[in-house]
């Protein structure tokens, strides 16, 4: 027979060279154009033959043959077209031209995959036999009657490489060749293609997706009810409801179908979410680096519509002349351009205007796409010459949601203590559906599936829109939690914006190492170890640093391609619901972040017995870390981390540089109000400069401006709440029984707010309450020790079950170098205080916890 062959690819090539050898005569190969100045397979081989190679881009505009075209393959006189891998819209009156029609292969089984997207050679999940078909040609792309088709069993482990290297590829060309035989004998077989158990795709033939009569049943049952916005719709029995999921429709058997898309008579298509604001999105501006973007789109839609001489904003992709295999070549030239954009073959269905596309595109970009609306009900406030914006409900799989049963507490303003909002207090059952969306985001999501550099796309992102807040969380963290302003921007904010931008470095330089094992001989082994992400992470955090403790954790656990569920400290909710809706705008997959505002007795207590979370970081006391250390064990032994109580020895000999000393002990004592881990708990002062330098520190508290935390010149704002306030006063009250000097301080401050005034004891005795314990707020411990006798002041800093942190000041470097040596801590400052990095390690010895945040080895 005289053959026409339109295809291409490797595929393509060896159907030709199959059909050369069974003796029938090739008289034409149109195959697509050269790519990058590389030609297609099949073409080069059939110039190499001398076989005519035409390539055209199209074969028909809007739907119609070029006439051009279709004459030079009239000329060619085929009496059967073969297309193995035809990944062009041919004209029927080409497919109808030969005597013996036209077959095309098709890499899947028909009709229970018919449908466009069956091109992608996807198999439809739960499918236990694989093949593929081969069938006569008609105008609905894989409609037509069956020919021949062969069939394989579908393995568990199968993907669309193994089906396609082990049986589509080999035994679909010998299926081809097979056809043709048929066909050359006169016995091929033509058997209509039943309806049912197909799945054409409506989008194909629009008066498959129309209601016509009265709807009678659905394929879905779902819930009654929905809630939506009402919809009438001719022929149906009641309205459709359109809501966040989509359209619902409604039989007369009480039956409804959820739609997800619509498309009009015009061709445009809108998610059915969208249905009543779909017209209603403003255009966003692009920035320099977008336009840029914009314009290699333009030349990437010239490149397809070769008939259009200049593409503007209105120019539309299907009608000027695009079809569904330019739908998958744009959807490719996005993603090697803007490997962020992750579009889907309906995403330019549904934005068919160059304008429209490209505003989809950018929107993806900037995580603001418009078909996955995030819903936030905010609480606003005017405040800090600003008007702030804050989410106050549970965060869960990528919504904003009510806690079960609608329960609410409120959250106080240690400034004035008035409630700043209603937040949704988490209970088990919601600890149970974050935990779920979590596992299912990192084994079934695209979380799980993301490359290492885009996770470190996303948290580089996430870092840029928290800059972009950053006045706006600094302003949250204050009103919430009392930290001064200036320091919530510069640390509380500054440090977490930094600890992401850090982590997001990471993403893609977590290494496993090989390793030279001892086999006998002959053999030779290679031992590797690879490092991969555990899993669900639970994180619970303080309320000392509320925004940066849920940074220093949840970066870590992202970069390395975990899931978390966090439970942000009750009395301090606000900035981590913030920071989700930051996430959600970024673009961060459902479920990879979960936010649960409620009680430690219960959320905390339910994610450390959870046995689908794989490890639990956690930072607080160390009462409660012991409890939470015997809980993780008990329920499924999962990993554990843990940053817990301080006493922080700050030892300062005669030598050091009394200016600094002075400076920076204060630091170590009043930073953030006293509310910090690693503060200087007890300070030992060599006895001979003991009188000076606590002179110095007493002038430089009554200096001390104590106030609202809003005002820039505040250096001392409130308590983070009562019942902390309640426990310094009674801290103080301990120590003076105990027989300490106050020199300063102790107790509340006289105004509206949990306000306590910094504190100064001196004289304290190593057996004291106050010696041995933490304060965790602003209380400045004094004690003298033997001038020269380095040793007993390391063996009195060294005497207590903490090990956070210590410090040291000296102008000796040995001496430094010594006493660093032998304090057991996990930090230790020298000449310096309270400068953590997210580069360097953070975690401590003995009752002060074990595991380490920040750095590389977190």
């Amino acid at each position: 027979m005289r053959i026409a062959v339109i295809g291409q690819s490797v595929f393509g090539l060896e159907v030709y060279k199959e059909l050369r050898k069974e003796g029938h005569t090739i008289v034409g190969v149109f195959t697509i154009p050269d790519k990058d100045g590389k030609a297609d397979p099949l073409g080069a081989e059939a110039e190499k033959d001398g076989v005519n190679v035409f390539k055209f881009p199209r074969w028909r505009l809007k739907g119609k043959g070029i006439p051009e075209v279709v004459q030079v393959y009239k000329a060619t006189g085929a009496e059967l077209n073969v297309m193995p891998f035809c990944s062009q819209f041919i004209p029927m009156e080409v497919i109808d031209h030969p005597a013996h029609g036209s077959i095309i292969y098709h890499p899947s089984l028909l009709p229970r995959h018919r449908g466009a997207s069956a091109i992608n050679w996807t198999l439809i999940h739960g499918d236990k036999k694989g093949g593929f078909t081969v069938f006569w040609a008609d105008d609905g792309l894989d409609t037509g009657p069956i020919l021949l088709q062969r069939e394989c069993d579908v393995e568990p482990d199968d993907t669309v490489n193994t089906i396609y290297k082990r049986f589509l590829f080999p035994e679909g060309v010998k299926g081809t060749v097979d056809a043709v035989r048929l066909i050359a004998a006169g016995n091929a077989p033509k058997i209509v293609q039943p309806e049912e158990g197909a799945t054409y795709e409506g989008i194909q033939k629009k008066d498959n997706a129309k209601i016509s009569g009265p709807l009678k049943h659905s394929c879905n049952t779902i819930g009654a009810t929905a809630i939506g916005q009402p919809l009438e719709i001719p022929g149906a029995s009641q309205p459709g409801l359109v809501s966040k999921a989509g359209l619902m429709l409604f039989g007369n058997d009480g039956k409804a179908l959820l739609v997800k898309n619509l498309q009009f008579e015009d061709g445009k298509m809108i998610a059915a979410a969208r249905y009543f604001s779909s017209g209603s999105c403003a255009s966003v501006e692009l920035t320099e680096e977008e336009k840029a973007f914009a314009e290699q789109m333009r030349g990437v839609w010239k490149s397809i519509l070769t008939n259009v001489d200049a593409i503007e904003d209105s120019t539309d992709f299907f009608k000027s002349g695009a079809a569904s295999m330019d739908v998958v070549r744009l959807v490719e030239e996005v993603k090697l351009r803007a490997s962020g954009c992750q579009l889907q073959n309906e995403d330019v269905y549904m934005n068919t205007t160059f304008q429209d596309f490209i505003q989809m595109c950018v929107r993806k970009l900037r995580g603001e796409d418009d078909e996955e609306e995030l819903v936030v009900d905010y609480v606003e406030k005017n405040i800090n010459n600003m008007t702030i914006r804050m989410p106050h409900q549970l965060f869960i799989n990528g919504e904003f949601v009510d806690a079960e049963g609608g329960k609410t507490y409120k959250t106080i303003n240690p400034t004035d203590g008035t409630a700043i909002c209603d937040v949704s207090l988490a209970q088990a059952s919601d600890v149970d559906r974050a935990v779920a969306a979590a596992k299912e985001a990192f084994e079934e999501g695209e979380w799980g599936k993301i490359n290492p550099r885009d996770r470190g796309r996303l948290l580089y992102k996430l870092a840029d829109l928290m800059e972009e807040h950053q006045e706006e969380l600094a302003t949250i963290e204050s009103m919430d939690s009392g930290a001064v302003y200036t320091l919530a921007l510069k640390t509380h904010v500054g440090m977490s914006i930094q600890t992401f931008r850090y982590f997001a470095g990471w993403c893609d330089k977590i290494q496993g190492c090989t390793i030279p094992i001892n086999q006998a001989r002959p053999n030779r082994n290679l031992t590797f170890t690879k490092k991969e992400p555990i899993g669900v992470c639970a994180i619970v955090i303080p309320w000392n640093y509320p925004l940066m403790m849920l940074a220093w954790k949840t970066a870590a656990c992202l970069a390395a391609g975990n899931t978390v569920v966090l439970k942000p400290a009750q009395v301090t909710p606000l900035t981590a619901m913030k920071f989700a809706e930051l996430a959600a705008r970024a673009g961060f997959p459902k479920g990879v972040i979960n936010i649960l505002p409620g009680s430690g007795a219960l959320v905390g207590q339910r994610l450390s017995d959870h046995p689908d979370v794989r490890k639990l970081g956690f930072t607080g006391s160390t009462e409660i870390g012991k409890h939470i250390m015997k809980s993780c064990a008990v329920s499924n032994v999962k990993k554990v981390s843990l940053e817990l109580g301080g006493k922080s020895p700050l030892i300062i000999f005669s030598d050091c540089d009394m200016d600094k000393a002075v400076r920076m002990g204060l630091s170590a004592v009043f930073f953030n109000k006293g509310e910090n881990c690693i503060a200087a708990g007890r300070l030992f002062v060599e006895e001979n400069i003991h009188d000076q330098y606590v002179k110095r520190v007493v002038e430089e508290v009554k200096k001390m401006k104590i106030g609202d935390p809003l005002d820039r010149s505040t250096d001392h704002g409130p308590q983070n709440h009562k019942a902390h306030l309640d426990k310094l006063v009674e801290y103080c009250q301990t120590g003076v029984r105990e027989g300490a000097t106050l020199v300063c301080g102790g107790k509340q401050v006289s105004r509206p707010g949990f306000f306590f005034e910094p504190t100064i004891f001196t004289d304290v005795q190593d057996h004291m309450f106050i010696a041995i314990e933490e304060s965790f707020g602003p209380v400045m411990i004094l004690s003298k020790f033997k001038s020269g006798d380095v040793d007993e002041v390391l063996r009195r800093a060294n005497a207590t079950e903490y090990g956070l942190a210590s410090g040291v000041f000296t102008r000796d470097i040995s001496k430094a170098l010594y006493v660093s040596e032998k304090l057991n801590a996990g930090t230790v400052f020298v000449n310096t205080y309270n400068k953590t990095d997210v580069a360097a390690p953070f975690g401590g010895f003995k009752q002060s916890g074990f595991g380490k945040d920040l750095g590389k080895t977190c």
